[in-house]
């Protein structure tokens, strides 16, 4: 990102906002949805995903305080582990999240939009085709155009899940045993659980270290440093290069973003105790919306969801262009290109049959996923290590983060078997 401007911490702060589910979507229609099995104690369930989620995020920010380099978690585990160990943790990410982004598509326009909006049906084939290019003439578009874009799904997405959950407030209240264990511990510990994993793609700012104003500081010398020379630098219990400014950006854009996500997602579900059965509707939000606020407010709310998932699909499209760049060494314009190429060119094959399609990919797109963050908490300790912290906590958080990461993958190939 040599002579590019340093995107602010706004900016960053926009896409961690969209990066982090996006949170009209949790707070709307997946979070509902895991919590319909524990109704009676929506809020505890809420509330702990959020403590549990902390911990992988706790891990991310001490490697991020250490590691100023580009690539994400591929530059965590480099540091760690050494080159060969981040290659393999760098393949599983993208697999992940290459496939995220071709079949992401047809859940918003055959899942979602359905439920919006009856009469989309006739126009599926069209979006189809339509998002993808969209998406792709966004990111292709520049930076500066993909942080606008970002931004405004950031506020749209806090204002209107905001507006949400007032509504629900002023009109169900939230009982107080909400926040009690009255739930069956079972149907309260899985909703906790799978409702801490929709967050994980609140790792994907990470990937914007290289765009940050903290590059001034380190100079072009050391942000465009090779693997290995970054690699001696974390060893030698140095800042890889050098002051770590971005990691302010980092964290405070990063927590501003989780914070803001767990209060809207707290005060639309947890209201959901006083309103048996409403967690068992296609988009629970846009239920809420429209009993409370009108048909129009409820549509806005199923429109915003979908929008809230185009929103991470192209921050994951923002975080996999900067990693191939870390990884290859190529330009940064003709990666964006060739992805959009990617998701483009893929569109027409989703026609094909959609729901078999998506369901196909769906399993091995989570799985490399939890595999691949699985490695940035295993090597964690080795990390730690190198950087006089100190073991047991270090072994604390690894084994907690890890043992989420497993959870993860168990919950992938549970619902698969299923």
């Amino acid at each position: 990102m040599t002579g590019a401007r340093p995107i602010s911490l706004w900016g960053f702060t926009g896409v961690a906002v969209t990066a982090t589910g996006g949170p009209l979507a949790l707070a709307a229609l997946y979070a509902p949805s895991i919590a319909q099995n524990a109704e009676s104690s929506a809020g505890l369930a809420m509330v702990a995903a959020a403590v549990v989620f902390s911990v992988p995020i706790w891990i991310w920010l001490s490697y991020a305080r250490e590691v100023d380099a580009p690539g994400g978690l591929y530059g965590f585990v480099e540091a760690a582990a050494g080159r060969r160990v981040a290659l393999a943790q760098a393949g599983l990410w993208t697999i992940s999240y290459l496939l995220y982004l071709v079949y992401t598509t047809a859940q918003i326009v055959y899942d979602t939009l359905p439920a919006v909006l009856p009469g989309e049906r006739r126009y599926q084939t069209l979006l189809e085709i339509a998002i993808p290019v969209m998406i792709a003439a966004v990111m292709i578009a520049g930076r500066r155009v993909t942080l606008i874009v970002t931004g405004v799904l950031a506020v749209g997405q806090l204002a209107i899940a905001g507006a949400l959950g007032g509504l629900t407030l002023a009109n169900v209240g939230t009982p107080a045993s909400t926040f009690g264990a009255s739930a069956p511990a079972g149907s309260l510990a899985i909703a906790s659980g799978q409702t801490a994993l929709l967050y994980i793609c609140s790792s994907l700012p990470f990937f914007l270290s290289a765009d940050l104003g903290a590059r001034r500081a380190g100079g072009t010398a050391a942000a465009a440093a090779s693997g290995p020379a970054r690699l001696a630098a974390a060893t030698g219990n140095k800042k890889i290069t050098g002051a770590n400014g971005s990691f302010r950006i980092i964290r405070t854009g990063l927590l501003t973003a989780y914070a803001a996500t767990v209060v809207v997602i707290i005060a639309a579900v947890a209201p959901l105790a006083g309103l048996p059965g409403f967690a068992r509707t296609p988009i629970p939000g846009m239920t809420v919306a429209s009993a409370f606020g009108g048909h129009g407010f409820g549509v806005t709310v199923g429109i915003g969801v979908a929008a809230s998932v185009a929103g991470v699909i192209l921050v994951e499209y923002l975080a996999l262009s900067r990693l191939a760049t870390a990884v290859t060494g190529w330009p940064l314009r003709p990666v964006i290109i060739g992805i959009g190429a990617i998701m483009v060119g893929f569109a027409p094959v989703m026609l094909i049959n959609p729901d078999k399609i998506y369901d196909s990919l769906i399993t091995p797109s989570l799985a490399a996923l939890w595999l691949s963050q699985l490695v940035v908490f295993a090597v964690y300790p080795r990390f730690a290590v190198r950087q006089n912290k100190r073991a047991v906590p270090a072994w604390t958080l690894t084994v907690a983060a890890s043992a989420f990461a497993v959870y993860g993958l168990w919950t992938t190939i549970q619902v698969t078997s299923t």
